[in-house]
């Protein structure tokens, strides 16, 4: 990361605490239901970090224990050290923390409602949607040869068709990078 001015540094949090405070909005389903926008906005419309760079975070994120929005601290950490991993993380927790918690007693009190049998019902797809442009843009950034992309559709289909333990999985691809055949 190169050395900012105080101003532009100040500008550089600034920015990512509003665009996760939207993404912290659009994330039905967590944090990585929004990957791809997240993407659109880091890498292709700020430039903070390339695809791939993009890609490895969300790797490293996903390797890791704990929840899926470490995604967003490793970002906020790329794009502006400790003061940005702490302004990712608050705007994409903080909001939605708050209006999970002012709602709550209310959509449990309505839990048999057909309004919000209706709003589950509609959030499902929506969901799965988000989930998709957020795998196929990983596809992209990651996959750079045809046996890269020939290795994600097996081991999606795989994951679709059996109950094999992804980790054998995730074992198989690391020696096949290993061996140089990825």
């Amino acid at each position: 990361m190169s050395p900012m001015s105080p101003t532009s540094e100040w500008h550089t949090l600034y920015q990512l605490g509003v665009d996760f405070l939207g993404f912290s909005m659009l994330a039905i389903g967590g944090a990585i239901s929004t990957l791809a926008e997240m993407h659109r906005t880091v890498v292709d419309q700020h430039g903070w970090m390339t695809a791939g760079e993009f890609a490895e975070l969300v790797a490293l994120s996903q390797a890791a224990p704990g929840p899926n929005i470490l995604v967003v601290t490793l970002i906020g950490y790329r794009v502006a050290g400790l003061a940005g991993a702490f302004v990712a993380t608050t705007a994409m927790c903080l909001p939605t923390s708050i209006i999970t918690f002012a709602v709550a007693g209310v959509w449990q009190r309505f839990r048999d409602a057909p309004l919000r049998i209706a709003i589950e019902a509609g959030l499902a797809p929506m969901t799965v949607g988000l989930m998709l442009a957020s795998s196929y843009l990983l596809v992209r950034a990651a996959d750079q040869s045809i046996a890269a992309y020939v290795a994600t559709a097996v081991t999606a289909l795989v994951m679709l068709f059996t109950r094999i333990n992804p980790l054998w999985l995730i074992g198989a691809g690391a020696v096949a990078g290993l061996a140089g055949l990825i």
